[in-house]
């Protein structure tokens, strides 16, 4: 079952549909609601990990901050962005992934800086490229060339 809303979270928790959440802040409205989700899921016991895609550093860093929220992570975290952060629109140095692991960024806010000019090029490049909607088998293709879409086996 594919659980990514809070109104796909009742009808799984009545069929015991899921043993483990993967949490994702852009779908779950946000850091404050995702760590009001893993309580639910504490009361129903249900485990938790967290999703990510192909995001960059300031989504990383909200998702490491959140994560540290959470006192019951039962599950490593997925991201996506050793294969990203060559882009970035950060400043290098506030994230690193050693040891499988993010230290929690400690300076304002998410603890990260923007990179105005990568922000301002990368912008550019989306606006210049014409796409407007997710295109998830081209960019796995960068990774895996062989990659095809295919419906999930549950």
């Amino acid at each position: 079952m594919c659980v990514i809303a809070w109104e796909h979270l009742r009808p799984a928790i009545e069929r015991n549909a899921i043993q483990v959440l993967l949490t994702d802040h852009h779908y779950w409205g946000g850091l404050r609601r995702t760590r009001e989700l893993t309580a639910v899921c504490e009361a129903f016991g249900i485990a938790l990990s967290m999703h990510s895609n192909s995001h960059l550093g300031i989504s990383l860093a909200a998702m490491t901050h959140v994560a540290s929220a959470i006192p019951d992570l039962d599950h490593s975290c997925d991201t996506h962005y050793p294969w990203n952060s060559a882009d970035d629109v950060i400043v290098p140095g506030a994230l690193e992934l050693r040891d499988g692991a993010v230290t929690v960024p400690s300076g304002p806010g998410l603890g990260v800086e923007l990179d105005h000019d990568a922000l301002d090029r990368l912008h550019r490049l989306y606006v210049d490229s014409g796409m407007r909607s997710r295109d998830d088998t081209g960019y796995m293709r960068r990774v895996r060339p062989e990659y095809e879409l295919r419906l999930p086996r549950w």
